[in-house]
């Protein structure tokens, strides 16, 4: 059993098939995460897959709204089914997607179709005409975010608040041209893409609202590390043609834009100690790269385009 036995038994206590089942009656594998506590669990033939969330989580994240997300995206087809949580403390249990790869940048950009596959996964979310809870608003939440860190013992990176302010025309831009809104993820890390080499499955629905499509696409291409080639084979994926001068443009600004908001997040994590990785280093790197791409003579074509 794991480091968290108590915790995953007493969730798995709640489908009545475990009720009786002892501690060594099956297995239980910790997998990745950044924030929370994920498991594999296996049981006879029975796969499932439990979350804990992670301490300091319940200050930036609605479990309620993650719930009611979850099983919109899993009604969609795009995510595992939930077979039982807690939306008040985000205790967790889904289905098992097996076999599938939890994918990686580097498999992404090395497995064949794997952006083609991202990009059709993420059309079916946006498209599938129903409605998250939640309302993702980039500013808002860099604001929210600014206002987390302002009681915690951390700096900001040389050169952040400045930076935000350099995006100040990105918010009044985006203002007066406003996207049809969509379910989105909004937090497409590479490790919330499983692929089964037909399709991808999508996962971890706690950033999840509604939101411009283009910022999952945006922030697909970014944690991917993709290439040119690789965003177009998504985006042509995503909207079956050749995409627009000012479809372009929204998924490369939003590439800036999701460095920035996820930098004060991993600063968050930097001071709550999350021992997941050096967050201060992910900080900073995230940082700098918002700053080359806001710096870019190309990033004012793509701003006049939307």
């Amino acid at each position: 059993m794991p480091e968290n036995k108590e915790a995953v038994h007493n969730a798995l206590m709640n489908l009545p098939r475990f009720v009786g089942v002892q501690k060594d009656g099956y297995s239980a594998r910790r997998l990745g995460g950044l924030t929370n506590l994920v498991y594999r669990v296996e049981i006879g033939d029975e796969k499932l897959i439990v979350r804990i969330p992670g301490a300091g989580t319940e200050e930036y994240i609605d479990r309620a709204v993650e719930l009611h997300n979850a099983l919109v995206a899993a009604d969609a087809g795009v995510s595992a089914k939930v077979l039982w949580a807690d939306g008040a403390t985000g205790v967790m249990i889904c289905e098992c997607l097996d076999p599938v790869t939890t994918m990686t940048p580097k498999l992404f950009t090395s497995t064949k179709g794997a952006p083609e596959r991202a990009g059709s996964a993420l059309a079916q979310l946006h498209n599938c005409g129903q409605e998250f809870k939640f309302r993702f608003e980039l500013f808002a939440m860099i604001d929210e975010y600014l206002g987390i860190l302002a009681g915690k013992e951390t700096e900001l990176p040389e050169g952040y608040e400045g930076i935000v302010k350099a995006a100040q025309p990105v918010k009044q831009t985006l203002a007066a041209n406003p996207a049809t809104l969509a379910p989105c993820h909004n937090d497409p890390l590479c490790e919330n893409f499983l692929d089964d080499g037909d399709r991808m499955w999508i996962v971890d629905w706690e950033y999840s609202g509604m939101n411009d499509p283009l910022w999952d696409l945006g922030d697909r291409s970014v944690e991917g590390g993709f290439t040119d080639t690789d965003d177009m084979e998504m985006l042509r994926a995503y909207f079956g043609r050749d995409p627009l001068a000012h479809e372009i443009g929204r998924m490369v600004i939003y590439k800036a834009m999701c460095d920035l908001l996820w930098t004060l997040w991993g600063l968050i994590q930097h001071a709550d100690d999350n021992p997941a990785e050096d967050f201060w280093a992910y900080s900073v790197e995230r940082f700098e790269r918002c700053k080359t791409l806001m710096n870019s003579p190309a990033f004012s074509a793509h701003l006049a385009a939307i």
